[in-house]
């Protein structure tokens, strides 16, 4: 991790984008603000110049002082999962005795409307931008780069981060519960989660847990996918395909806690011995698995505590005080009751 002051960033200008695009500063305030009778050769160069820099209209009033509002921007892909909810109390947290307040944005995992949402929140201005995840688009990067103050990414460590992040690697994680499950002699071993290409957090844990289970000379016997939100009734309906097409599974590892604990439901109201007969885990250490009749093998993310860690980046980071770039958080295994016993070496 690096030490270091974050001098000031300049904001980009109207300047900027009428000497990219070869034309007036005045045609480059008409093409954006859709005014005015602009040829649509110059509209195209105007709009792919902006773009290319990253360049977001300030929407604020002129008179402003500071040319910003109180706000952080946060960008998360989804309020459905129970994940996120926690990621913004940690931010509110770590903002509460400050001027600042956190203003939310939902991408639903696309990056099509991450670029939507970050163009409209961008422009007004905010102190500070937390956003989930280091994948974005190429203009995605471009207007995060550009936009003159402390962005944050969380919930990842796998990659480079645009300015800073906050987060644990998904690639460990996997392979954290890959060597859990097989020490405890878990052997034909499913996979049920998220379709994984928007979901990049949960691509990289299979990627970590398949090259784990690999190196012990496993792979994995089935998998069942699925679209939209982490629903107990989605984990149900997984469950019962995978084990009527490969009954003699003994390990299901799920993307996310909540599926997890609709597939313990389920095999549980078939009578199965959920630990013995078939192994089952999570990620995310959710709190509702307190109330679980048995708890859910899982993996503690550190949801509220990367809220807090990156809501005190932002801070730091405008107060231009020495700062990391880095903070990684060490995934912790919990083994729960739904997993074998660890199995003892021979005396």
């Amino acid at each position: 991790m690096t030490d270091h002051s974050i001098p000031p960033r300049r904001p980009l200008t109207l300047r900027d984008v009428s000497e990219a695009a070869s034309v007036s500063e005045m045609t480059v305030s008409r093409v954006l603000r859709g005014r005015g009778d602009v040829a649509s050769a110059t509209r195209e160069r105007v709009l792919a110049a902006a773009k290319r820099l990253g360049y977001v209209p300030n929407r604020i009033a002129g008179g402003l002082a500071s040319n910003q509002v109180n706000l952080v921007a946060v960008v998360i892909p989804s309020l459905r999962n129970m994940v996120f909810p926690d990621v913004l109390s940690g931010i509110q947290e770590g903002l509460a005795d400050t001027p600042l307040q956190p203003v939310v944005g939902v991408t639903d995992y696309r990056p099509e409307r991450e670029e939507e949402v970050l163009f409209e929140m961008l422009s007004w201005r905010p102190t500070g931008v937390i956003v989930a995840g280091l994948e974005h688009t190429a203009a995605a990067r471009a207007m995060l780069r550009a936009a003159g103050v402390p962005v944050v990414e969380v919930m990842d460590a796998d990659g480079e981060p645009i300015d800073a992040m906050v987060g644990l690697s998904h690639r460990r994680a996997g392979r954290l519960t890959a060597e859990a499950i097989v020490e405890r002699g878990h052997s034909r071993i499913a996979f049920a989660g998220t379709k994984m290409p928007l979901d990049h957090r949960a691509r990289k844990r299979f990627e970590g847990f398949t090259e784990t289970l690999a190196r012990h000379g496993l792979e994995i016997a089935d998998q069942e996918f699925y679209e939209g939100g982490s629903a107990l009734a989605k984990g149900r309906e997984m469950t019962e395909a995978l084990l009527s097409r490969t009954p003699d599974l003994d390990m299901i590892y799920y993307s996310n806690d909540m599926i997890g604990a609709g597939g313990l439901l389920w095999c549980l109201e078939q009578g199965m011995d959920v630990g013995r007969q078939i192994g089952l885990a999570g990620f995310n250490g959710v709190d509702l698995l307190d109330g679980l009749p048995r708890r859910l093998a899982t993996m503690d993310a550190g949801r509220t505590e990367i809220g807090r860690r990156a809501a005190a980046l932002v801070l730091e980071r405008r107060a231009g005080v020495p700062t990391e770039d880095r903070v990684v958080l060490e995934p912790a295994f919990r083994p729960g009751d739904t997993l074998r016993p660890r199995e003892r070496s021979p005396q």
